[in-house]
């Protein structure tokens, strides 16, 4: 039973955590926090590095708390909450820096109605390179408007 337990307790914090990218993405980093994201819109400098990365840093330091109580206490459900932030980063970090962004040139050639609804919602959010009316979503679960053929 706990391990069912667990399951549902990684897959409910992955499934929040699609909610907490869009909410950041909106409040935050379009937010009071711009002036980190901005250089994602609008690279000004020659580094392969973005101050935009310390957003991710942010969200691996709150998976690693999570497991870290969850090892060294009672507090068992800090495993399936750390290792579902950890799979949700893992994942928009494929979705996002690798496959959209080509931070590695990997996935280049991924055509299919879901890579290419992915990469037109995408382009939409980017077509704005100031703070203001970039539309924002999450990066897994996309709004079905954007896969048409």
């Amino acid at each position: 039973m706990k391990i069912a337990l667990w399951i549902l307790i990684f897959l409910i914090t992955f499934s929040i955590m699609e909610f907490m990218a869009w909410f950041t993405h909106k409040y935050i980093m379009h937010g009071f926090l711009w002036s980190l994201h901005k250089d994602h819109h609008k690279k000004d400098h020659d580094s392969w590095f973005e101050r935009n990365d310390a957003f991710f840093i942010f969200y691996a330091v709150v998976s690693m708390s999570f497991i870290m109580i969850g090892n060294s206490s009672d507090f068992w459900i800090g495993y399936p909450i750390g290792f579902g932030i950890m799979a949700y980063g893992a994942a928009y970090f494929m979705v996002h820096d690798i496959f959209i962004h080509q931070r590695f040139k990997i996935f280049r050639n991924a055509n299919n109605w879901y890579a290419r609804g992915v990469r037109r919602a995408h382009k939409i959010h980017h077509k704005h390179l100031g703070k203001e009316e970039g539309e924002c979503f999450g990066m897994l679960f996309v709004p079905f408007k954007y896969f048409k053929k």
